[in-house]
């Protein structure tokens, strides 16, 4: 049941660290081009060890939650229940409180990621290269089990990474090859290249981007835009940004813990780009 404009009811995000989290600013513009004068939506700086506690002292107010890192997979001991979405990957960035108390846990980066595919015309790849094995390279695999009918090669620094990702891509039914890092400058030729490293990491292949460069989806979003993907745009190739990322997987979450559909996705990226900019 959607909510009421005049309910006095809660939400947030949780990480370590938190401040430069703009889950506030995207989710706050969506209550208030919804009307929901009653909603507000804070930060909480919280690592794994202080979670349970932080759950304790929830009352009936609170609608959901936002989960960054740490806490995407310490959360879930602490749940009634998981999506089959969020199982797929071991990850729970969304938590909604339901009318009963039951705690239920989503993972709305593997839908925003499809979502911001599909908003810039990628429906289906061929083949795709992943730079990176960390926590969000195991999500753009789970989003290229969508998306992607071929193989995807994972570019990564040691051979215990390439093993973990060799074994998401048993778990979630995708055909992965691995490849050394020093051999990343290959990636950049696939039809879709998904960058999910920190900040710095990618800005050596930028002169190794082609004439006629395909698509880059770069999770970061600040600093923005990535030498990688500046250069990306500089060639003529699709890029699909972090913001873009952010803002598709909010409007789901906004969607969960409200029950308003469909979220304001305009007024939220508006949001998003005005509070970068301000930055």
């Amino acid at each position: 049941m959607p909510a009421r404009a005049t309910d006095a009811r809660r939400a947030a995000v949780l990480g370590k660290p938190i401040a430069h989290s703009l889950s506030p600013v995207l989710h706050r513009a969506a209550y208030a081009e919804l009307g929901l004068t009653g909603w507000s939506y804070d930060r909480f700086e919280v690592d794994e060890a202080e979670l349970p506690g932080f759950f304790e002292k929830l009352g009936p107010e609170w609608a959901g939650l936002s989960l960054t890192m740490p806490l995407k997979r310490a959360v879930i001991p602490l749940l009634d229940e998981i999506s089959e979405t969020a199982a797929s990957v071991d990850a729970v960035n969304t938590v909604v409180f339901g009318a009963d108390g039951r705690k239920r846990g989503d993972n709305t980066d593997i839908p925003g990621m499809v979502a911001a595919l599909r908003e810039h015309g990628i429906e289906e790849v061929e083949s795709a290269a992943i730079l990176g094995a960390g926590a969000t390279a195991s999500s753009a695999l789970a989003a290229l089990s969508r998306v992607c009918t071929g193989e995807v090669v994972a570019y990564v620094r040691s051979e215990s990474r390439a093993a973990e990702m060799r074994q998401w891509g048993r778990r979630l039914d995708v055909d992965v090859r691995t490849a050394d890092w020093s051999e990343a400058a290959e990636a950049l030729r696939a039809p879709l290249v998904i960058a999910t490293t920190p900040a710095g990491a990618t800005d050596a292949l930028a002169a190794a981007v082609p004439e006629r460069p395909a698509t880059l989806f770069d999770v970061l979003y600040e600093p923005w835009p990535t030498e990688l993907a500046a250069r990306w745009s500089m060639y003529g190739g699709a890029v699909v940004g972090g913001l873009d990322l952010l803002v598709h997987q909010a409007v789901l979450q906004v969607e969960q813990m409200t029950g308003h559909t469909p979220a304001p996705l305009d007024a939220m990226r508006r949001a998003g780009e005005q509070a970068l900019a301000a930055r």
